[in-house]
C-alpha cells in the first residue's frame, strides 16, 4: 500500500510594497474585510499585516526595496482580479481609496485595469465575467 503524497492548502496570499499598512487598509476597504492583525519585524516595527473574511488570508508587507512594476512594459507574476455587480460603482469607489486608472487598457469591455496605492495593477471586472 503506498502513503499519499502530502497536499499543501494555501495559507495566505501575500504581496508586498512600499508600505504594507496602506496596502492592506486599501485592500481591507475595497473588499469590505478587515485588517485583524500586524506582525513586527526585529525592532518591533509593524511591516506585515493580515487581511482577511474569515475564510481568505491575504498579507500585505512592507518591503524595503520595493518597486512597482513598469507597467505594461514590465511583465506581472501575478494580480488580484476583483469583480463587482456594478463595476463602475465599484471603481468609483476603488479611486476614492486610491487607485489610479492607467491609460493603458488591454481588456475592452472585459475588465478594467487598475493601480492600487503601491503601484501594482489589478483587475476589476462584471461579476458576470466569472461564472463558471
Amino acid at each position: 500500500m503506498s502513503a499519499k503524497a502530502p497536499v499543501a492548502r494555501v495559507a495566505s496570499y501575500a504581496f508586498g510594497g512600499h508600505d504594507g499598512r496602506a496596502l492592506a487598509e486599501f485592500y481591507a476597504a475595497a473588499l469590505g474585510w478587515e485588517v485583524t492583525q500586524e506582525f513586527p519585524d526585529e525592532n518591533g516595527v509593524p511591516v506585515a499585516f493580515i487581511v482577511t473574511d474569515g475564510t481568505t488570508i491575504y498579507t500585505f508587507y512592507t518591503a524595503r526595496d520595493f518597486r512597482a512594476p513598469n507597467w505594461p512594459e514590465d511583465e506581472l507574476p501575478f494580480h488580484l482580479d476583483l469583480m463587482f455587480d456594478d463595476v463602475a460603482a465599484g471603481e468609483k469607489r476603488l479611486l476614492d481609496l486610491g487607485a489610479t486608472r492607467p491609460d493603458h487598457q488591454p481588456g475592452g469591455e472585459h475588465w478594467t485595469v487598475l493601480l492600487d496605492p503601491s503601484g501594482q495593477p489589478f483587475c476589476i471586472s462584471p461579476a458576470t465575467n466569472w461564472q463558471w
